[in-house]
């Protein structure tokens, strides 16, 4: 089970660098990782406790055909490394919502389409695809990938109204099939607005089969 906490951390070390005082990328704000850790920790350290104890003989396998599609439920926080040149909005309540199609013939890959909405009046509808990393029968690493359309609100203004999301999400699998999991997301316009901060999310995930 260490290899799904080590690809996890690869996952986000990926996606965040440390940004010198004063500069901005254009590929988004670059943040360090001890806050984004923070923001994570109690959610992910326990996790990965769990994970820990348990027998390790797990085998490793892509896609999970035996799944039926999911609905998905998540609330956590948007924005959790705000960029102190962006004067508008900051970190706010997020609440995401999916279906998850799961397995429609393209294994290992899996469509999903969603809605998010925050504290501060942003709204995002997406679609995307993503695909199961299993570890045994009840640990699951989904990476995936959205684009959709983002309304700011009176939030963090992403200099887009066409944004790019990419992330992970780390679940437990219960016996009934139902997850419980932490999602870990970057979202940026990918350099096609004036402006491209970028945002960093961490949402708690509940998803439950639909027979």
């Amino acid at each position: 089970m260490r290899a799904v906490v080590s690809l996890a951390a690869l996952y986000i070390a990926f996606h965040i660098r440390r940004r010198q005082p004063g500069q901005c990328s254009g590929r988004g704000i670059a943040v360090g990782v001890s806050r984004i850790l923070k923001c994570t920790g109690f959610a992910a350290a326990a996790l990965m406790v769990v994970c820990l104890t348990r027998p390790a003989a797990a085998q490793v396998t892509l896609g999970s055909p035996g799944d039926p599609p999911h609905i998905a439920f998540g609330a956590g926080a948007f924005d959790v490394t705000p960029s102190s040149s962006n004067k508008h909005g900051g970190t706010a309540a997020e609440f995401r919502g999916e279906y998850r199609f799961g397995d429609v013939g393209l294994w290992p890959i899996s469509p999903f389409i969603g809605v998010s909405g925050t504290s501060d009046g942003a709204f995002y509808g997406y679609g995307g695809f993503g695909f199961d990393i299993n570890f045994g029968p009840s640990w699951v690493l989904t990476p995936n990938g959205a684009v959709g359309y983002f309304g700011r609100g009176s939030g963090t203004n992403l200099g887009s109204v066409v944004e790019f999301r990419t992330g992970a999400e780390f679940a437990y699998r219960f016996p009934n099939l139902s997850r419980l999991g932490v999602a870990v997301h970057h979202t940026s316009n990918a350099g096609i607005g004036k402006r491209n901060p970028g945002e960093q999310s961490v949402v708690v995930m509940y998803s439950m089969p639909i027979r």
